[in-house]
């Protein structure tokens, strides 16, 4: 009777672990592009320190993707405990081919038109200082910046808007700093992904087509409550790295503690607690029930 006892336990914890050996978690192996390969670019999520209650990407009228509707993929088991929601953009990236400046969508003749709502909801959201997630090769986007006269720190994601001379704005330019590290002929791989997040009122800027210039010194794209037209536009840039894969995520590491979501760190605490209590509860019962 000991041994079937055993038996029951030790052959499903056999099994487990075996399926675990066998589950593939997208960025834990490195992937090999090649020059001009197109990178796919994800949105995650949009998250705030100060209201701890995150929103879907698409929860904000952005430049939708071209041709397709929206694909949420997870991407591994963590990113599903929280409640990830990553879907595809329109950012168009391909391995080493810098883009100096771009039209996500629409056109200058044709903007964007937020209506009343969408205006008011983004003017709130950028108040309570919300930050936008993207994904390259599953590598978060990262944004450098000063905090009290200290060197330059590293946050996730990038500003959706902020406040100056007590109007808001959005961030409708982004520039997508990316580096590569060469692994062998023809094979690069993703080990860098920098934002850089600015605003720019698109009636200011120089258009050809879906190319534009450099918006750098241009009035900002503030948010009028009654309804906004806006443009967005990015731009990408790739730099040769010495950094290996494996030490990719270094930086992260070095975040600043005023950028730590303490309210996700215990809330994922109170999910591994939880998960942990309702597995030992299961072992239990069965132990129980071999008896």
């Amino acid at each position: 009777m000991g041994r079937l006892k055993w038996n029951a336990i030790l052959v499903p914890l056999f099994l487990f672990i075996v399926e675990i050996n066998g589950f593939y978690v997208p960025g834990v192996a490195p992937v090999e592009f090649k020059s001009g390969q197109n990178i796919e670019v994800k949105a995650v999520k949009m998250t705030s320190t100060h209201t701890q209650l995150p929103y879907e990407y698409y929860s904000l009228q952005f430049c939708e993707p071209k041709n397709v509707t929206h694909i949420y993929k997870s991407e591994n088991l963590g990113e599903i405990l929280r409640g990830d929601r990553i879907v595809n953009t329109r950012y168009e990236v391909a391995m080493k081919e810098n883009i100096p400046c771009r039209l996500l969508c629409n056109d200058p003749n044709r903007p964007i038109n937020w209506n009343e709502d969408y205006s008011q909801l983004a003017i709130e959201r950028i108040r309570n200082e919300y930050t936008v997630h993207l994904l390259i090769d599953n590598l978060p986007a990262a944004t450098y910046k000063s905090h009290n006269k200290e060197n330059a720190i590293v946050y996730h994601g990038y500003r959706l808007g902020g406040i100056a001379n007590g109007q808001t704005y959005i961030n409708n330019y982004l520039k997508l700093i990316l580096s590569y590290h060469e692994h062998g002929e023809n094979e690069y791989r993703v080990v860098g992904f920098n934002v850089e997040a600015s605003s720019v009122d698109f009636n200011h800027v120089k258009f050809d087509g879906n190319k534009c210039q450099p918006p750098e010194g241009l009035p900002k794209q503030y948010l009028n409550p009654k309804g906004t037209k806006l443009l967005f536009m990015y731009s990408v840039e790739w730099h040769k790295s010495l950094v290996s894969w494996a030490s990719r995520w270094d930086i992260y590491l070095e975040m600043s503690d005023v950028e730590i979501h303490w309210f996700s760190i215990i809330n994922s605490l109170v999910v591994v607690f939880f998960l942990s209590g309702k597995i030992n509860f299961e072992i239990l019962e069965l132990v129980f029930y071999v008896n």
